[in-house]
């Protein structure tokens, strides 16, 4: 019993040995006599810096050794970097707090704030204080995230830290290299004007990025758009915008998945990326019911044939909500394009500039009670093959009553109009188009005719036998002109002669029959 009751003495005379032992709280003593060496050492700042440094000299050459100099170095570095970094500390939590005493608003108006400015200033104002930091780590502030660049800078990395930081938060995503301040042209004449208005375009261009000095390539790779998948969707599934710009390296497979991800998009704008239009817009019809706003730009300009017929009628029955289509760059057929423009119900906008192929016949008859005729901007810039014809038909239609809610008409072309009835010619001025009665009964109308003063040379070997066999014959043309040759007559659509251009074998491909003539077949064609 003695035995047992002097064992524990014994062991607490024992020195402990394990190392995790947690070491005795510090002497308040000794806190303040570090706090008076520490103060007494602050207060050596006032000094000269030369007598410090023949102080810390003198510690030096009373060291016995090499190693003793050394570590009293090594001391002295690691104690100017401790106080370096506590002052550092310091003075961010001071000045918080500063700001917290003095801004203004509070936390929640703060976040509005920073979720109105740009990606890249909203990182900068994280980068200012700890107040500001935690402000702009809500979700809220990446709703709408930017990292468009004009040379290569942001990495996937970047691209999934901004996307986790918004999860569910997030509304639109831009990504990819946009060129910089856009040249004018400098070569074309206005021919017309019209009174300007407001235009909703792209900022950018494919063609901007292609005249940019130097090549840079993105370094944003394929799967630069996975996070919009990751997390079981969470961040693509309420994304309602995304545009992506001058990424070579995203492919169709990439971009599908990317879309597949996206239900609730609404906005959708590509710009010179290597993807196809048809499987494109086969994915938008797929997995974008609610798109109301597409803009595609081919990145290799009247090359893009892929388009087909059903693809048309599958996005117009898929996606009855459109209102915005631009399809720039592609070769495209008016039989298509009509299905599109008729198919759509809410269409008030289209732009089909730099297309190949386009004569203008989709545009025969529309603007009256059926598709088309919510029409407010019309873009048929630099379309080689639109035929001052049709350009003549369009307008007389418009002077007829239909087209009632256009507001913005653009058929200016770098190499003029495809002159009625030659079909080699060009035209650089019209008598048949008549733009001057559209401007005086029609005043609200921007109307631009930008032509080159002069001809250029036009390449018209590229125009197939039946773009050239299409054209109406001069005799048909001169009944419909009137007497004093000012001006295009209106015709009835009896008159009308069908579409045959070269795309009219490929609408066959799947046992569609397109006739420009019948809109009951179109209808029938649209479901």
């Amino acid at each position: 019993m003695d035995t047992l009751l002097h064992t524990p003495t014994s062991m607490a005379k024992r020195p402990c040995s394990f190392p995790s032992s947690p070491s005795p709280s510090p002497n308040p003593n000794m806190n303040n006599q570090l706090d008076n060496l520490l103060r007494t050492f602050l207060n050596l700042a006032d000094s000269p810096s030369l007598s410090i440094d023949h102080s810390f000299e003198h510690l030096l050459e009373s060291s016995p050794c090499d190693a003793d100099k050394s570590l009293l170095i090594d001391r002295a570095l690691k104690l100017g970097s401790l106080l370096l970094e506590a002052g550092k500390r310091s003075s961010r939590k001071r000045s918080s707090v500063h700001n917290s005493l003095t801004w203004a608003l509070p936390p929640d108006l703060t976040i509005k704030v920073l979720s109105m400015l740009d990606t890249q200033s909203l990182c900068y104002a994280a980068a200012t204080c700890s107040m500001f930091y935690k402000c702009a780590m809500d979700p809220l502030c990446y709703a709408n995230i930017d990292l468009t660049t004009v040379v290569p800078k942001v990495n996937n990395a970047v691209v999934s830290t901004m996307i986790q930081r918004a999860g569910k938060a997030l509304l639109s995503l831009k990504l990819g290299i946009v060129p910089g301040p856009i040249m004018s042209r400098g070569s074309c004449q206005p021919m017309v004007y019209g009174i300007q208005n407001a235009v909703e375009v792209s900022n950018f261009s494919w063609n901007d990025k292609k005249t940019r000095q130097g090549k840079e390539s993105s370094i944003l790779s394929r799967s630069c758009l996975n996070p919009l998948s990751g997390d079981s969707g969470a961040a693509g599934a309420v994304l309602r915008g995304l545009h992506l710009y001058n990424i070579e390296r995203i492919d169709n497979t990439s971009l599908c998945g990317a879309l597949s991800a996206c239900p609730s998009l609404l906005d959708l704008e590509i710009i010179g990326l290597h993807v196809e239009l048809r499987q494109t817009l086969v994915s938008v019809s797929m997995n974008c019911p609610l798109i109301e706003r597409l803009f595609f730009e081919s990145s290799k300009t009247g090359r893009d044939d892929s388009l087909k017929s059903p693809t048309c009628v599958e996005l117009v029955n898929n996606c009855p909500n459109l209102t915005s289509l631009a399809l720039r760059g592609f070769k495209l057929y008016d039989y298509k394009l009509r299905i599109l423009v008729k198919g759509f119900r809410k269409l008030k906008y289209v732009d089909f500039s730099t297309s190949y192929s386009i004569t203008g016949s989709f545009l025969r008859n529309l603007g009256g009670n059926t598709g088309g005729s919510l029409l407010e901007v019309m873009i048929l810039r630099d379309c080689i093959h639109l035929k001052e014809l049709e350009v003549a038909r369009l307008l007389t239609s418009v002077l007829a009553g239909d087209f009632k809610y256009l507001q913005h008409l653009d058929i200016s072309n770098r190499e003029g109009l495809a002159a009625a009835g030659d079909s080699y010619g060009r035209c650089y001025s019209s008598s048949i188009i008549p733009m001057k009665q559209v401007l005086e009964e029609r005043p609200e109308i921007c109307l631009l005719a930008e032509f080159p003063s002069e001809g250029s040379f036009t390449d018209i070997s590229q125009m197939t036998d039946s773009d050239l066999n299409s054209e109406v014959s001069l005799s048909s043309l001169l009944s419909s002109i009137a007497s004093d040759g000012s001006s295009f007559m209106y015709t009835s659509e009896s008159n009308y002669s069908s579409d045959q251009t070269s795309g009219n074998e490929e609408g066959r491909d799947s046992g569609y029959v397109v006739c420009e003539e019948s809109s009951d077949e179109y209808d029938y064609l649209l479901g």
